[in-house]
Parts: C-alpha cells; structure tokens; sequence
C-alpha cells in the first residue's frame, strides 16, 4: 500500500511538472495553426539545396506538429516535390522542436538544458539533409512531378489564394485539445506511468551502477531509443525519472533526441519513402551527432542541477493544481475516447 501511495506520488509530481507549460504549448501550437498558412511550407521545399534544407528545418521549429502527425504531413511534401534533404530535415526538427515540446523541455530541465536541446536538435537536422542531398541527388523525376503539379493545381490555387482565412479561436482549442492532444495523450500517460514505475521501484544505488560506465550508457540509451516509438513531449517524464535514478544529463539528451526522430515507424517511412540509401544516411547521422552533442553536453555541464524538481513532497501552487486537473481530465477523456473508437471498429 505504502509503495503504491508513492506511485501514485511520483506520477502527480512528474505531472505537476509540466502541466502548466504543456497546456499552454498546445494553446500556442493552435494559435500558431492558425496564423500559418497551409501550404506556407510545401512552397518554400524544392530542390535539393542547402536553402531548401535550412528553411525545412527551421520551418519546423515552430510548427504545431507531434511526432506522431508530422509523417503524413513529410509525405504530402514529399508529394509535392521537397527534396530528400528537406524532408529528412523537417522529419527531425518539427517534433523535437515544437513549442509544446520546447516549453515542456523548460519545465524539466530548465533553460540551459533546453537551449541545447533546440540548438543541437537544429544542427542535426541540418547537417542530416546536407548529408542526405550531398550523397544522393534527387531525381530531375522530382523537380518534374512539382513542375506538373504546381502547373495541374495552378486555378485551384489562384482560387484559394483569394479564400481569406479568418482567425478563429474555436478552432484554436480545438486543435490544441482535440487534435493535437489525442495524439500526444497516449504516449505521455505511457511515459508517466513508466517514469513514475522507474522512480519507485528502482532502488537508486542499483540503477546509478547501471549509468556508471558513461560510453556504456550512451551506447545502450540510443539502441534502446533508436526504435522506440516515443513523442517528443510524452519521453520527457521518462527521461527526468532516468535522471532522478542517476542518468547524466548528456544520456537523457540522446535519449531525448534519437528516440522522437528515429521510432521504427518514422525509419519505416524514410525508407519507403526516401529508400535505403536515405535511410541508412538519417539513422547514423542522427546516432553519431546524438552521441557527440551527449558527450558534449555531460563535458561542460556535468556539475550543473538541471532538474527543476525533485521528488519530494511540496505543496504545489493552486493554479499547477488546477492545470494538472485539466490534463489529467484531458487525458482520461481522449484515452476512453480512444477505446471506444477501437470497440466501434
């Protein structure tokens, strides 16, 4: 009984944690949808140049898009003629990167932390599509089926063009709390439950012996992360309860970064998407920047306290009350939501 009160304590605190911020990350992201342009992106990822590879990756920066929507959104670019670079950029940087993700990176690990997250996740993603178009040159096929398809759908899109979007607050939190949140739900109560298990269950001194062998840890966090199919926000709670167990920082950073980018699914994609060449290029660019931005991260910042809680009982704030709450009541009706949409079926 009393293990079970301490679950059900560390998964209120890793909760509490992120609440506020989350829910005001998935507000911003429906703002954000609807002040961006729908085809703002497919215009500006043509050909295979160091331009197209740049704009892809910071055009995913603020996008609001999870880890789980962004694979049919590089699809439909693809379709519409991205080059390979721009894809495999966008792929990394729109999860990692996104607002929600960014501000519920700050609610863990602070804002060091986070800025190294945003400004390696960035590097990354660049150097991956510089890579990938400096190896393999897309096909003039490409550059072909975006010339006809700009020319078949030029009246539709002269057409839309005088269609005036109107800012709509409606669907502002419809998107941030249905949209967007159906699909981050399920990941982050997993990840909860099982950073929650991994803090209680866990003895410190057993785990701290498995991070001792720094190399080792690295090595084993990015196999174990590589296929693993985590949202960006949703692995955080696992991450900071990895950390609280004895995990460096730069681990829960490979953690962090190879896990969104790289699940079975996305390689799945790229590779039926790209091929094999492309996808063998985004997997081992993606480990070896992963590993040195981890190595680096523990070899300057080793002695920093990154966490920005810890798991002793403190009497939270009423408003992270009210919004831990909200997002548990948000999570419990996208969950049951979700299974009787499976039993329909």
């Amino acid at each position: 009984m009393e293990k079970f009160e301490l679950l059900a304590n560390n998964f209120l605190l890793l909760l509490d944690a992120m609440s506020i911020y989350l829910l005001v990350g998935l507000l911003l992201a429906g703002i954000l949808k609807q002040l961006v342009p729908d085809d703002f992106i497919s215009k500006h990822l043509g050909k295979s140049s160091i331009g197209s590879v740049i704009k892809a990756t910071l055009f995913g920066i603020p996008l609001p898009v999870c880890s789980c929507s962004v694979i049919p959104l590089a699809q439909s670019l693809r379709k519409e003629g991205a080059s390979k670079g721009a894809v495999q950029s966008f792929l990394i940087s729109t999860p990692i990167t996104g607002v929600d993700s960014i501000l519920a990176t700050f609610s863990f690990f602070g804002l060091i932390f986070t800025i190294f997250r945003v400004v390696s996740s960035i590097i990354i993603a660049i150097m991956v599509g510089l890579i990938q178009n400096f190896v393999e040159k897309d096909s003039k096929k490409t550059d072909e089926i975006k010339e006809e398809s700009s020319c078949s759908c030029h009246c539709s899109c002269s057409s839309s063009k005088e269609e005036k979007k109107f800012f709509s607050i409606k669907e502002v939190f419809e998107y941030a709390y249905i949209t967007l949140a159906k699909d981050m739900v399920k990941p982050l109560f997993i990840g909860l439950i099982l950073g929650s298990i991994f803090t209680t269950f866990v003895p410190k001194e057993y785990s701290s012996l498995l991070f001792e062998n720094q190399f080792l840890t690295y090595i084993v966090i990015i196999l174990f992360s590589m296929p693993l199919y985590v949202c960006a926000t949703a692995s955080l709670p696992l991450a900071a309860a990895l950390m609280l167990s004895g995990m460096s920082g730069g681990a829960a950073f490979i953690f962090l970064t190879a896990g969104p980018a790289t699940s079975a699914v996305t390689m799945s994609v790229v590779y039926k998407l790209l091929g094999k060449t492309s996808l063998i290029i985004y997997i081992a660019t993606i480990a070896i920047l992963s590993l040195l931005f981890g190595f680096l991260f523990d070899m300057y910042f080793s002695d920093l306290n990154i966490l920005n809680f810890n798991t002793i009982s403190e009497e939270s704030s009423v408003l992270t009350q009210i919004a831990t709450l909200i997002l548990l009541l948000l999570t419990t009706y996208h969950l049951i939501k979700s299974k009787q949409t499976v039993n329909i079926k």
